[in-house]
């Protein structure tokens, strides 16, 4: 019986082969299948049953009293019959839009910061990604005030620690009130959760900060020959090379905003499908996730002009 041989390149991509097959098996039963009957159940009116679920055609109660077959029901109930749902929505778009130049820049500024040389600067890094470890589960709730403290004195003192009003405070401690009442609540929307902002920022901080550490040394030096300022390397320098990135975080930022589990509308979601509306509920996502996929596609159009890309 003759034995197989095979050389070690191929016996390397029958193992490599194999870890794929693994992951190709998970993702087609708990991600691919399931996502394929969620779009399915959109269309039609779930309604659960012992042992099984209960899927009929959707029907639309005309005018006159008739009803006649509508696929498309769910999608129609979700914007023109749910109030709340489109004002979340619009919530949602309107705090993306803010916060999103807000976390970009923020996160672009400490990672030059901290991509200099200077003593400590191992533990100002740690300290920046640190909330991405630690802010998770009831720690995050208790740090934002969400948990039900049941009366916990400590938790509710440790949660008021991070309470910033900090316009309003700044404004009164220097002696300024009633300044342009729009203006104000347009600043303390953007500061009065500051440390939640903040604390979004620290995958952002990690990509531009390996962007940075990227610039190829004959980039700086030939800048320093030339005599070229702090300012004119940033922009002309630093800021093409590390503009890849920037595309990154913020399509990053975006779908973290999108899917966040405080999002109002992720909370829509998760009540109408609590409320065992499987088929409406999926109805709502899937528009969700179709008005994500429009705000990254006008991003990337807009994007990807800007972005200096090195051929």
């Amino acid at each position: 019986m003759k034995r197989l041989h095979m050389s070690y390149e191929k016996k390397k991509g029958l193992y490599g082969y194999g870890f794929i097959a693994l992951w190709f098996v998970g993702a087609l039963m708990f991600f691919i299948v399931p996502l394929l009957q969620s779009f399915y159940y959109s269309f039609h009116t779930v309604t659960p049953e012992t042992g099984y679920l209960d899927i009929k055609p959707l029907m639309e109660t005309l005018s006159d009293g008739t009803q006649k077959s509508n696929i498309f029901l769910n999608y129609k109930d979700a914007f023109m019959k749910d109030p709340s749902f489109r004002k979340y929505l619009v919530e949602a778009l309107k705090d993306m839009a803010l916060n999103l130049p807000v976390i970009v820049v923020f996160s672009l500024f400490v990672a030059i910061v901290i991509n200099q040389k200077f003593r400590g600067r191992t533990f100002a890094r740690a300290v920046f990604f640190l909330p991405v470890i630690v802010a998770t589960g009831p720690v995050y709730a208790i740090i934002t005030g969400d948990l039900q403290t049941g009366g916990n004195s400590e938790a509710a003192q440790f949660s008021t620690m991070f309470e910033a009003d900090m316009v309003d405070q700044l404004l009164e401690f220097i002696g300024i009130y009633g300044f342009g009442t729009k203006f104000t609540e347009l600043l303390t929307e953007i500061t009065s959760d500051i440390l939640n902002l903040v604390w979004k920022c620290g995958i952002q901080i990690i990509i531009f900060l390996s962007a940075l550490q990227g610039i190829p040394t004959s980039a700086k030096e030939a800048a320093a020959i030339e005599g070229a300022t702090a300012w004119e390397f940033f922009w002309k320098i630093t800021l093409p090379y590390i503009s890849p990135m920037i595309l990154v975080n913020i399509v990053y930022t975006v779908i973290d905003a999108f899917t966040d589990p405080t999002n109002q509308v992720m909370e829509r979601l998760l009540s109408v499908q609590s409320e065992w509306k499987y088929g409406y509920s999926a109805a709502m996502a899937w528009s969700y996730f179709g008005i994500i996929l429009l705000a990254l596609g006008i991003i990337f159009a807009i994007m990807n002009k800007l972005v200096w890309y090195d051929d």
